[in-house]
């Protein structure tokens, strides 16, 4: 008996300790150096977390045990297979499935005895929450996996719109009308109405949406995951869960701020307008005649550099190109060249996707710079080498006030002596805007595999 009481008292000392460790770990996140000890401090928490909370439950240890060890061999299975050029998908769905939890525990909840107003509100926002995120995350991963085309415009999209505001509308109705609230509460049909109306919802949210904007969408998701399981804390009266919950959602809201400040844009623009084509760039218009570099030439300019700035971009992901970028960079180190990397937020696939890249191939992380400490000292390097990258190197942002992107931050490397320019073809970026850094005076096109490009060049300074 002694012991069953104390079990609130060991259940939330332990939920504190856990919660330090959340917020030492998000901290740890901040930096590349701690990054990996962040991940692993936050996957000790919510062990810990997991295990104490069943104490008070009357559910076996073993099948809480059996659990978390096929959750553990998924997830490790998932983390072992999946491409460094997938993470972004990958981190969609951990997003959906954060938001699908929430719902069913709301979903739960609801049918709980005895429920009251204020339970059946916070029911209501968890499921809405929830639901967006998990459908509107699926239409993210398959955006970033270019697996699904719809955008703005199609009849199946504005379906799936109208059904993001009915459910919206329902949803105001419960928080602000009592009678509704009642008419709800003995009509549970009508509930299971919105439950489906939310799904629906996420798909209505995020198909508008261009690929272009996709990173700043999962931070957006990321966000709206941690507020969903800080909601779904209340109703369940979990300490821990309203902790780490408000932590995901306040932290992937703060990124959120961040990558749309990267690219100028409001979230109101990012979520419901996008990208407008309105300029001479966006149309296509000839701007002039390309010059193609081979790799032979290219050795021979960076041999005499002595300074490079590589700029990297979802192209080297796709290629899979980091670790022959940072065996270039080490041998032309080896040659005297000093060597940066400029990293810019919104390069890639999510938030620190260079980063993450860059880091797997071992790329120090004092050589790693974004635009504010780059720009100034531009046009003192000897070349920048820009692998994939396309609307974060975009001069139209600072030259063309006409075009959609202007007056977004870049890396303005077409104010270097000498510019390369690693791509397969002329295709423009995510936000189908024309690149007239391509057709610079001191731009030079390498054209073809970046891996394999760079291979070459690495052949030449070998040789």
């Amino acid at each position: 008996m002694e012991l069953t009481s104390s079990i609130p008292v060991i259940q939330n000392l332990v939920y504190i300790f856990s919660s330090i460790l959340f917020i030492l770990g998000i901290k740890m996140l901040g930096k590349e150096s701690t990054a990996v000890k962040g991940n692993f401090l936050s996957a000790i928490a919510m062990l810990l977390a997991v295990l104490v909370t069943t104490l008070s439950l009357d559910i076996n240890l073993l099948t809480i045990l059996v659990a978390i060890l096929i959750g553990a061999s998924v997830g490790s299975l998932i983390a072992l297979k999946v491409k460094m050029t997938a993470i972004p998908e990958m981190v969609a769905l951990f997003n959906g499935f954060g938001g699908l939890a929430s719902f069913f525990i709301a979903w739960s909840q609801y049918s709980e005895p005895n429920i009251n107003l204020f339970q059946t509100v916070i029911v209501m926002l968890t499921v809405y929450i929830g639901g967006l995120t998990f459908s509107g995350s699926l239409i993210a991963y398959g955006k970033l996996a270019e697996k699904i085309k719809l955008g703005k415009g199609s009849l199946l999209t504005n379906i799936f719109i109208s059904a993001f505001y009915l459910s919206l509308l329902m949803l105001v109705f419960v928080l602000i009308d009592p009678v509704f609230f009642n008419f709800l509460d003995n009509q549970p049909t009508l509930f299971y109405v919105f439950l489906s109306f939310t799904i629906l919802a996420g798909l209505g949210f995020v198909l508008p949406i261009g690929g272009g904007d996709m990173p700043v969408v999962i931070s957006l998701l990321n966000s709206l995951s941690g507020i969903a399981a800080a909601f779904a804390g209340l109703l369940l009266l979990n300490n821990v869960l309203i902790v780490a919950g408000s932590l995901v959602g306040a932290s992937g809201l703060i990124l959120t701020v961040i990558m749309a400040k990267a690219m100028n844009r409001t979230i109101g623009n990012i979520l419901f307008v996008g990208y407008a084509s309105s300029s001479s760039t966006a149309s296509g218009k000839d701007q002039g005649e390309v010059k193609p570099i081979n790799t032979e030439d290219a050795f021979l300019i960076l041999e005499n550099a002595s300074s490079v700035l590589i700029v990297p971009g979802y192209g080297m992901a796709v290629a899979q190109a980091q670790h022959v970028v940072r065996e270039l960079g080490e041998l032309m180190e080896e040659n005297g060249t000093d060597v940066k990397y400029g990293i810019h937020p919104v390069a890639g696939r999510m938030p620190g996707h260079m980063n993450v890249l860059l880091a797997e191939a071992n790329v120090s992380y004092d050589l790693l710079l974004e635009p504010e400490d780059i720009n100034p000292a531009m046009d003192t390097y000897d070349v920048a080498i820009v692998i994939g990258a396309n609307d974060v190197v975009n001069p139209s942002a600072t030259e063309e006030p006409g075009s959609p992107i202007y007056g977004m931050p870049i890396i303005e490397v077409h104010n270097a002596k000498t510019v390369f320019v690693l791509k397969r073809s002329m295709s423009s970026g995510f936000a189908g805007v024309q690149n007239p850094l391509f057709f610079k005076d001191n731009t030079r096109m390498l054209f073809g595999d970046a891996k394999e490009s760079i291979s070459g060049v690495v052949s030449e300074f070998k040789d």
